[in-house]
């Protein structure tokens, strides 16, 4: 069952892709990923967990236009799991005969949908057009830190600091005052694993799945890369020992 998140949460994306040239915070930081590096992975249960969290905290007000159903299969859902993930979804389809549009329930070839019938409607209620989260990490630099770090620095404000009215004071936020409330409370959701769900393992979570949303492929592209500098290499050293056994013939 989804939860029913504060008006403010549309917030999340202005928050990521903030003003390049306000202040960077340096509550940031550099949050230990299993993605990072030239040999890093997406870890499948993080990933999943990172789903739920987005199924119960977030397609309230964002969605996934850019991520297929069908793609969940990639982090270890069976073909049946993937078509009840969609299934707890609705999709417009059509025209039908009378040449009009209708809802269905989505299928595993559809794309995660807007929570919104059209931008108009999501305008009215929040005021703004909440952002899909497709490519969420890769809105700034260090995106999946500054996610993380965002999702987590929600604190007291100082008592020296002058915090404008209806802001929360975010250590991770340039300039610290931030319009969306603390969007994640411990115990938010109830992890199908049995993970205690604690802000920073959600925080964690729904971070490696909008990394693997944002590149589905990246692990298939650091294998390729990894083929690729073997290969030159291996044949570096072909033609290395070629040009010694050349120039040691003809001296």
């Amino acid at each position: 069952m989804k939860k029913i998140l504060s008006a403010a949460s549309v917030a999340l994306l202005a928050a990521v892709g903030a003003p390049a040239q306000a202040a960077e915070s340096d509550a940031i930081g550099d949050h230990e990923f299993g993605f990072e590096g030239v040999f890093g992975t997406i870890d499948r249960a993080a990933a999943q967990r990172g789903l739920q969290v987005f199924n119960e905290v977030c397609a309230q007000c964002h969605s996934l236009e850019q991520v297929a159903f069908r793609t969940l299969s990639d982090l270890g859902y069976t073909e049946e799991q993937v078509e009840g993930i969609a299934a707890q979804y609705e999709v417009t389809d059509g025209p039908n005969d009378q040449g009009e549009m209708y809802e269905r329930t989505a299928e595993a070839k559809d794309y995660f949908p807007s929570p919104f019938e059209n931008d108009k409607a999501a305008s009215s209620i929040y005021g703004a057009v909440p952002p899909d989260l497709s490519v969420i990490t890769q809105a700034r630099p260090k995106g999946p830190d500054y996610l993380y770090a965002l999702l987590t620095g929600y604190e007291e404000a100082p008592e020296d600091f002058d915090l404008p009215q209806g802001a929360y004071y975010n250590t991770a936020f340039p300039g610290h005052a931030i319009k969306m409330p603390k969007p994640m409370s411990d115990g938010e959701v109830e992890y199908q694993d049995g993970t205690e769900a604690t802000v920073a393992q959600m925080a964690h979570d729904v971070t490696v799945f909008l990394h693997w949303a944002a590149e589905p492929h990246m692990e298939e592209r650091k294998r390729m890369g990894i083929g690729v500098v073997l290969f030159l290499l291996v044949f570096t050293g072909v033609l290395y020992a070629t040009k010694r056994k050349i120039w040691r013939d003809l001296h």
